[in-house]
């Protein structure tokens, strides 16, 4: 059977790929791209119908990072001239949250610099998300606040958290080469303290930072390992003033095989689509969608984003629609996996406390709709016509590390100057 009726065949049944099946989808051809993401775009309707959920950015505490993170604006010495402010109060950030639901956002993500959270930090946070709550209860919150100490996921899920992320970034033999203060392993801790703390898991990438195709799918591999129930997948944003400012290696056509590729390894998993889509995707951002199930609504935490209405309208314009708070996001047998762990995020009925299904059942809706009792797909879609074929010897292409990619628009790094922590309007 050919490559892409493979992939297709065991997204449906929840199989991964082996390692030469990613790698093989990292180097199709150009002319192949389309027959990639129709493949891959079975599989994402298969578990989530043509709905996409919208998440919201609220930057708790900006720059002032001990961390030496080279992709990131607020590492320790950043030059970068982006805003730096300490806490927002529970009001202030309650005030932002509130701007990305009103725009539709479904979760708002709570995210402070730092190595990780004092005790009066897991405190301080724990009033914004009771404060984000009182506004917003169907909301879900997710809480980014970097490495964990012992009882502290604990002390979120109490608070209300839904969610905790932690990304990965990249493979475990080369996270020195962007990190030296922290370790890939502390990372993982992190991700484990929270599933352990009855919090849903979301950790994710970042491609274009030099790496090669083989780290790619190393980070995925234990990215689906390490069984997230969304993983964001973030194209580097080379930001002057950081060590990684000259990493311009992503062409749209790139960043959408890799976005196949995710798709592939973690098939009923929310794929986010998150920061740098705008930079590195341009045109061909609506075919992402096929792909991803989830994106980031408007502004990052540091740099500008799409206009939200732009957002909606791209949605809209390529025939998705924006999930509602009275639909589960996940699958049935993670939503009841999650309930059963007792978070809130994906539980049944009016006990959740959190995202879940207000509305009855945790089958999502849409064009798709999943077996509650079997756990899989309940309508599959034929594969394409001519699958693509991907010849024995053919090689995973590593990513160039000279020259920018062609079409590299540096012009659309733009720093955030408005919403959380400034006095102007956001963007949602």
């Amino acid at each position: 059977m050919e490559l892409l009726n493979t992939l297709v065949d065991k997204g449906l049944r929840r199989e991964p790929p082996t390692r030469e099946e990613a790698l093989a989808v990292l180097a199709t051809a150009d002319d192949d791209l389309l027959d990639v993401v129709a493949a891959a775009g079975k599989v994402r309707r298969a578990w989530f119908g043509r709905r996409v959920k919208l998440n919201y950015l609220v930057n708790l505490k900006s720059g002032l990072c001990p961390e030496d993170c080279s992709y990131c604006s607020q590492r320790l010495g950043s030059q970068t001239g982006i805003l730096k402010y300490t806490w927002l109060k529970p009001e202030e950030a309650a005030a932002a949250a509130g701007a990305g639901v009103a725009g539709g956002a479904k979760r708002v993500c709570l995210v402070a610099s730092g190595r990780g959270p004092t005790d009066r930090d897991v405190e301080r946070v724990s009033r914004t998300i009771q404060a984000i709550k009182e506004q917003h209860e169907d909301v879900e919150v997710c809480a980014c606040l970097g490495l964990l100490s012992d009882g502290q996921a604990t002390r979120l899920r109490d608070a209300g958290a839904d969610a905790y992320n932690h990304n990965l970034n990249t493979s475990e033999a080369t996270y020195g080469d962007i990190t030296t203060t922290h370790t890939y392993a502390d990372r993982v801790t992190t991700v484990r303290q929270a599933q352990a703390a009855g919090m849903s898991a979301c950790s994710g990438l970042i491609a274009g930072m030099g790496e090669t195709d083989e780290d790619l799918v190393d980070v995925v591999f234990s990215l689906r390992e390490l069984d997230p129930d969304s993983v964001p997948v973030n194209f580097l944003i080379p930001i002057e003033g950081t060590p990684l400012a000259e990493k311009w290696h992503l062409t749209p056509q790139r960043c959408l095989r890799i976005l196949a590729m995710v798709r592939f390894v973690c098939p009923d998993v929310e794929v986010r689509l998150a920061g740098g889509r705008e930079i590195h995707l341009r045109s061909l951002q609506p075919l992402a969608l096929h792909l991803a199930n989830s994106i980031f609504l408007g502004d990052y935490l540091t740099t500008e984003g799409q206009a939200g209405k732009d957002d909606l309208a791209m949605i809209a314009d390529a025939g998705f629609e924006v999930e509602g708070t009275d639909t589960t996001t996940l699958p049935a047998h993670r939503a009841d996996a999650l309930a059963a762990a007792g978070a809130g995020c994906g539980a049944h009925g009016e006990a959740a406390g959190g995202c879940g299904s207000a509305g009855g059942g945790c089958a999502p809706c849409g064009d798709a709709a999943t077996s509650a009792t079997s756990g899989t797909p309940a309508t599959s879609d034929t594969v394409p016509a001519t699958p693509v074929t991907v010849p024995e010897e053919a090689a995973p292409a590593a990513v160039p590390a000279a020259a920018p990619a062609a079409g590299a628009r540096t012009d659309l790094v733009a720093v955030r100057r408005r919403g959380a922590g400034t006095d102007l309007p956001p963007n949602a």
